[in-house]
């Protein structure tokens, strides 16, 4: 299948992604086509649309890891509110679809809204991608200033944290300082891959008693 862009379709085969010179009206004329689908994924900046169809490896990473965070959240006792999918805008500059978003320390700015203005609101605390195709750049959230961004690519977990406006890399986590992540995150993932992602998070589970 050839990848396809136009006014009126998208056709995009799985794992690809497409770049295109773009403004920010040809941005939201694709994303209304797309309407309330999550394929394929789109962003926008600097002028350029970004277009890519996730393989099914891409969604099962993510939601192996979204669900270690949240049971790691809930073992400590924290209150969050997590989102998927979710596009994030900044008018004319900007737009993002992370895999998923955790508000943690500022749950209750959002704690009951259907929408988030990201000109206003704060940023989510936490968010997480998954880069199997070269698509995913940190970077992409400086606009939003995201205080930590989980980088997943290549079977290595890697931990943004915003400092003087530039993302550096991490040993740890700020939300799980005292966790070892690499080491939770591979056998999860061994887990997962040689049963299941639910017998993975039972071991977890059963690991943190």
């Amino acid at each position: 299948m050839f990848a396809l862009v136009s006014t009126d379709k998208i056709q995009l085969p799985a794992g690809a992604v497409v770049r295109l010179p773009a403004t920010w009206q040809d941005y939201q004329s694709l994303c209304h086509w797309r309407g309330d689908n999550s394929i394929p994924r789109i962003k926008y900046q600097d002028g350029e649309v970004l277009l890519m169809s996730p393989l099914p490896k891409h969604g099962r990473d993510a939601y192996l890891i979204a669900n270690i965070i949240t049971t790691l959240l809930d073992y400590f006792g924290r209150e969050y509110d997590a989102f998927t999918p979710v596009t994030m805008e900044l008018l004319e500059e900007s737009g993002i679809e992370p895999d998923y978003c955790f508000y943690i320390d500022n749950w209750q700015a959002v704690s009951g809204k259907e929408r988030i203005d990201w000109s206003n609101n704060p940023p989510p605390d936490l968010v997480l991608e998954i880069d199997v195709t070269s698509y995913s750049d940190v970077n992409d959230y400086l606009p939003y200033q995201v205080p930590e961004v989980w980088l997943y690519r290549k079977k290595q977990l890697y931990i943004y944290q915003l400092q003087e406006q530039a993302y550096r890399i991490q040993n740890h986590s700020k939300y799980f300082p005292n966790i070892n992540l690499q080491d939770i995150i591979s056998r999860c993932f061994q887990v997962a891959y040689e049963r299941n992602t639910s017998a993975a998070i039972r071991e977890l589970k059963q690991g943190l008693i």
